[in-house]
């Protein structure tokens, strides 16, 4: 039997789905785990005029590999918890698991 899936992640096709908890105005921008069922990244922007957003964008396309363009914010945009869509990320956050094989398909 295998463990359940941890609840900050999940696809959507192609698509990145994650919940996170932001902590602004961090020494450095880093992954840290999970905060309860999020998970908690560290970043150095201020919480002010969208720049904590926008860094946490910056970062997490670095992260994941794609353009700054494939990360949106999908919900809690003027909080700390935010749900964010990585669109085809080309490499995983590291306490993320290896991506399910979507490429199978079933033969008759």
């Amino acid at each position: 039997m295998n463990p359940p899936e941890p609840r900050w992640y999940h696809w959507d096709g192609p698509d990145l789905l994650l919940a996170v908890h932001i902590q602004p105005r961090a020494r450095q921008d880093e992954i840290v785990g999970t905060h309860g069922d999020r998970l908690k990244i560290r970043i150095t922007a201020p919480p002010v005029d969208g720049k904590a957003n926008s860094h946490l964008i910056r970062f997490l396309a670095e992260t994941c590999g794609v353009a700054a363009s494939a990360v949106e914010v999908i919900a809690g945009a003027s909080g700390r918890d935010k749900r964010l869509r990585i669109r085809a990320p080309r490499q995983l956050p590291p306490p993320l698991p290896t991506r399910p094989d979507t490429s199978t398909t079933s033969q008759p």
